[in-house]
C-alpha cells in the first residue's frame, strides 16, 4: 500500500485491536542497562481519509495501572511514585495533525497527557501492512517511535532517580486496527 491510490482503499473507521497491538517503552537504568516494559490495557481507535490524510486522526487511552516491566517492585513504584495512577489513572494521545510522509509514512502530531500534564509529540509512523481479519474486516498495521523526555511530564519520584534512570524514554507502537465501517 504505497500508493495515494491504494491508501485511499483503506477510509474508514478502525478499532485497535488490543490482541494484536503492543505498546512498549524502553528507558535506561543507571546509563549502561536498559528496563523495556508494556502497557496491557489500552484501547482506541482511528480514522483514516484515504483521498486527504490530513483529515484522519488517532484516539489512545491508555490505562496507566497496567504497566508491565516483569518486576513486581519496579511496577510498583512506577505505578505509584512515576505515574501517580490513584491520581492520573489514563495516559492518553489525541492527534491534532496527520500528514503523509515518503514511502508508507506518517507523521501523527497530537497532545501526549501523562499525569495530567498534556504536551504535542510527533511520532513517525509506516504502514506495514494491510490484509482481512480472519472475521473478515480489513485491518491494517502501522508501527511508530517516539523518544520523550520523561520529566517533561513529571514523570519522576526524586532527584536520586534523575541520575539513576535516563529521562529519555523510547516509546514503540505496533499498532494493528480492524476497520467498522
Amino acid at each position: 500500500m504505497s500508493t495515494a491510490t491504494e491508501f485511499s482503499e483503506l477510509t474508514g473507521d478502525y478499532v485497535l485491536d488490543t490482541a494484536r497491538t503492543r505498546i512498549e517503552f524502553v528507558a535506561r537504568h543507571t546509563m549502561a542497562t536498559r528496563v523495556r516494559g508494556r502497557f496491557d490495557e489500552f484501547g482506541g481507535g482511528v480514522h483514516l481519509d484515504g483521498e486527504d490524510p490530513s483529515k484522519s486522526d488517532v484516539r489512545l487511552v491508555v490505562h496507566a495501572d497496567s504497566v508491565r516491566t516483569g518486576n513486581a517492585q519496579r511496577d510498583a513504584h512506577l505505578r505509584g511514585r512515576f505515574l501517580r495512577v490513584d491520581d492520573h489513572p489514563e495516559i492518553t494521545f489525541t492527534s491534532t495533525s496527520v500528514e503523509r510522509a515518503p514511502g508508507a509514512g506518517f507523521e501523527v502530531t497530537g497532545d501526549l497527557a501523562i499525569r495530567g500534564v498534556s504536551r504535542p509529540v510527533t511520532v513517525a509512523f509506516e504502514l506495514t501492512g494491510v490484509e482481512h481479519h480472519p472475521r473478515g474486516a480489513l485491518q491494517v498495521c502501522f508501527a511508530g517511535r517516539l523518544t520523550i523526555d520523561r520529566s517533561n511530564w513529571g514523570v519522576n519520584w526524586n532527584a536520586a532517580t534523575t541520575a539513576l534512570i535516563s529521562p529519555k524514554v523510547l516509546l514503540e507502537f505496533d499498532v494493528t486496527a480492524i476497520r467498522r465501517s
